[in-house]
C-alpha cells in the first residue's frame, strides 16, 4: 500500500485550502503537493480524497478507479464507505471520463439542503488557464476566465450547462490532472 500524507494534519489543511480556493475562484489552476498516486488515480485526486473523505463520506468510484489497490488505499487512509450507486455518494471519483455516467445520476441536493449534493472529482488529461472554454459567474475576478482541458468528452460540458440550470441544487466538479486541480462549482457558466 502506498503512503498517505507525510504530515496528515498539515497536509490535509493545505489541500483543503487549495480546494476551497479553487471553488471560490473557478477556473484558476492550482497545484497541490500531493502524496504518491494510488493505482489509476492522479496525485491531486489522491490528495483531495485524503483531505476531504472520512467515515461519514460515501464515495462512488467509476470502473477505472475501482481497483483493489485504490479501494484498499482509500479505505485504509480515509475510512470512507465505497458505495455502488452514484445517487448515494457525496463524492465520486471519475478516472475514465469517456465512460462516466450522466452527472444527473448523482445527488443534486434539495432546495432546502443544496449543500448536501455530490461533488465529482474528474480526472482530465491536462489543465491550463488562458485559452479554450470560457468561464463566467461568481468568483471569477474578470468578466470571464479561459480554461483549456483535454481528456473530457463533449457531453461532459453539455451536462455541466444543464447542471447549472438546476441551481441552487446541482453538482460541483473538481478537475484534476497530475498534481493540478481546478473547480467548476454549479454556479459557473461554461461556454465554447
Amino acid at each position: 500500500m502506498r503512503a498517505g500524507f507525510a504530515d496528515p494534519v498539515f497536509d490535509s489543511q493545505r489541500v483543503f485550502r487549495s480546494v476551497l480556493d479553487a471553488m471560490s475562484e473557478p477556473g484558476r489552476v492550482l497545484a497541490v503537493e500531493p502524496p504518491p498516486a494510488a493505482g489509476p488515480l492522479h496525485p491531486a485526486t489522491v490528495a483531495i480524497a485524503l483531505a476531504l473523505l472520512d467515515l461519514e463520506t460515501p464515495l462512488w468510484l467509476d470502473a477505472a478507479a475501482r481497483t483493489p489497490e485504490t479501494v484498499a488505499h482509500l479505505r485504509f487512509h480515509c475510512g470512507c464507505p465505497i458505495v455502488d450507486e452514484p445517487a448515494r455518494a457525496r463524492f465520486a471519483i471519475i478516472a475514465d471520463p469517456g465512460r462516466m455516467p450522466d452527472i444527473g445520476v448523482f445527488d443534486p441536493g434539495s432546495d432546502e439542503y443544496p449543500d448536501r449534493s455530490a461533488t465529482l472529482i474528474v480526472q482530465a488529461g491536462t489543465l491550463a488557464a488562458g485559452s479554450g472554454k470560457r468561464l463566467s459567474g461568481p468568483g471569477i475576478a474578470r468578466e470571464e476566465a479561459r480554461l483549456e482541458v483535454t481528456g473530457l468528452p463533449a457531453r461532459f460540458w453539455d451536462q455541466l450547462r444543464t447542471n447549472r440550470g438546476r441551481f441552487p441544487r446541482g453538482i460541483d466538479v473538481v478537475l484534476t490532472a497530475g498534481a493540478a486541480l481546478i473547480a467548476l462549482p454549479r454556479t459557473t457558466r461554461v461556454e465554447g
